[in-house]
């Protein structure tokens, strides 16, 4: 008897403590966030609708750049840059190249990622994924631009499980990859700048190899070599060799790299050897893959294309990944640089993009005995796709990401929704933020969320940002002046702000916020029913929301934000 009035004492302690909590918690008044949508709307996918044996290209939609790609049997897995994004290089999963799944993150823990006074675009570079047949391992290598890391490289059995801490690499130079020759030993690649005292120009840059000691997980020392100074052609100055591959096939060495910049001159170029080290040889036919060289204003645009990696199919095929963009109508790139697929003829001694010399198309011929499901069974979406989160699972959608630090410092998800517990930084800080993102995927789209907040003072506010990096966004919140609530739009270009429009609200009631695009134009809109929608501050330009205005390297993100240092009077 005495057990169970003790064991009932404890639960009714329990049950008293954790409703104190949750009623502490709500006097935080700390903004929760439910009924998330987010809707593609463009052109290209309504006027192209798909066969029952095409697929569309890219294959993942928004800011997914620098993809690489390896096999082991049946399963490939690709990898994507992800810069000052946490967690870091996001990892998919396919068994036939066009159904994919997100399976994490190679870099989900802050001894393998240190961004938290990282720019947007610095971070985790151009990650190179290897399976290595010869230990059954898995290897990641980037350079990180942050926290004194440099290059790193991180292996696992699994994939789908955890990575190891990095392994930091003994040379200087960004965008290393590994090749594992067919007699055991490896090799890395990678791009540096010239010997000192002989760069020729602007953008001259070399590709470098060392041995690789497996044993150590580090570069033989003094065992590097330059084997591209410059690129295909010295004598045309080309400019940014980078992005290099190594791949064997017939017993000759093909060394594959982007050149040209990630710019409208970007190309992919190809060499071949008959020893790993070199001499290279480029091939007579370069680029293998472009888009530079047509119409600046043809419809469908898709341009930049470069960045390439090659995987070898279960039967024998090929196939290559690659970055590139859509701009808008105004030419500017909002959605950021996409992750491309082709099938590569490899029929000659050289691989060549099939298609990749002339307009790319969105449509694509499914490899035979693959069927679309993307949308479906888990598999990611793609074309004009809808995608909903209440935020009522314990684990979040693997897209949804922070910027320079863990999302698990200032979100919690339950019935209600997600509860964002407010930082003292706000959106311009060259800092973690509490701030959960997800990418704009189209030119044109619309994403709604609903939120249940009462700011305490002009120091609190919460809502909608659309975030290109910390100089240049817009910020479209609920904060308070006095007694009185207010509806804020905020736009920050080039690290100047400007209150574009303020209005006093109720917010008695549930308040939703919503952000649409039509190409360049953006519209910030607010609802106290969710159906019925108004306007706050007009159309508004999306030029600071492009790379071409912003610069770096990343696109749009739609953030749910919040902050205890807001900065924006009504």
């Amino acid at each position: 008897m005495k057990k169970i009035a003790i064991t009932t004492l404890l639960i009714i302690l329990s049950i008293n403590q954790s409703s104190a909590q949750k009623s502490k918690a709500n006097n935080k008044e700390e903004p929760v966030f439910s009924e998330f949508t987010y809707q593609g709307k463009d052109d290209i996918y309504d006027k192209n609708p798909l066969k029952s044996d095409e697929f569309y290209t890219p294959i993942l939609q928004g800011c997914y750049p620098d993809p690489s790609i390896t096999r082991k049997g049946n399963d490939y897995y690709l990898v994507n840059s992800s810069f000052a994004m946490f967690p870091g290089v996001p990892i998919f999963h396919s068994t036939d190249l066009v159904n994919w799944k997100q399976i994490g993150h190679v870099l989900d823990r802050e001894s393998q990622l240190k961004v938290e006074d990282s720019r947007i675009s610095g971070g985790v570079y151009a990650p190179d994924i290897k399976y290595n047949p010869y230990n059954d391992t898995f290897y990641m290598i980037t350079t990180e631009i942050a926290g004194g890391m440099g290059n790193i490289v991180v292996k696992t059995k699994d994939p789908s499980k955890s990575w190891s801490d990095p392994f930091k690499l003994n040379f200087e130079g960004i965008d290393p990859s590994l090749f594992f020759d067919d007699n055991g030993k490896a090799y890395l690649i990678h791009n540096d700048a010239p010997d000192k005292g002989t760069e020729l120009y602007q953008g001259h840059r070399v590709i470098k190899i060392w041995e690789y000691d497996l044993q150590k997980d580090q570069v033989v020392p003094n065992s590097d070599k330059i084997i591209v100074n410059g690129g295909t052609d010295i004598t045309q100055k080309p400019i940014w060799i980078e992005g290099p591959h190594i791949y064997k096939k017939n017993n000759k060495y093909y060394l594959m790299c982007a050149e040209g910049g990630t710019g409208d001159w970007h190309s992919e170029v190809i060499f071949v050897s008959d020893n790993p080290t070199g001499p290279y040889i480029p091939a007579k036919n370069n680029p293998i893959l472009t888009q530079r060289y047509f119409a600046k204003d043809r419809t469908n645009k898709v341009d930049w294309a470069g960045h390439a990696d090659l995987v070898e199919t279960v039967d024998g095929n090929y196939y290559g990944v690659f970055l590139a963009v859509r701009p808008n109508e105004k030419q500017r790139v909002n959605t950021g640089r996409e992750t491309f697929i082709l099938p590569v003829d490899w029929s000659g001694e050289f691989p060549v993009f099939e298609n990749g010399l002339v307009p790319l198309k969105p449509l694509l011929k499914l490899p035979n005995g693959v069927e679309n499901k993307t949308g479906k069974a888990g598999y990611l979406p793609n074309g004009n796709f809808n995608f909903t989160d209440n935020f009522t699972f314990n684990e979040l959608d693997y897209r949804w990401i922070g910027i320079r630090g863990p999302r698990e410092k200032f979100i919690i998800t339950g019935k209600n929704g997600l509860t964002i517990t407010p930082f003292k930084t706000n959106i311009k800080a060259n800092a973690p933020t509490s701030t959960l993102f997800y990418r704009q995927q189209h030119a044109s789209f619309e994403a709604t969320v609903k939120l249940s907040y009462k700011p305490k003072s002009e120091k609190d506010l919460a809502g909608i940002t659309c975030f290109q990096n910390e100089k240049f966004n817009y910020v479209f919140g609920v904060t308070k002046k006095g007694q009185d609530y207010y509806l804020v739009l905020e736009r920050t270009e080039n690290g100047k702000s400007t209150i574009i429009a303020s209005q006093k609200t109720d917010i008695n009631n549930q308040l939703y916020m919503q952000v649409t695009a039509k190409g360049d134009d953006y519209s910030f809109n607010y609802s106290f029913d969710g159906n019925t929608f108004n306007n706050l501050g007009g159309t508004v330009s999306g030029d600071i929301l492009s790379t071409d205005i912003a610069g770096g390297f990343t696109g749009n993100l739609i953030g749910l934000y919040a902050t205890s240092s807001n900065d924006i009077l009504p």
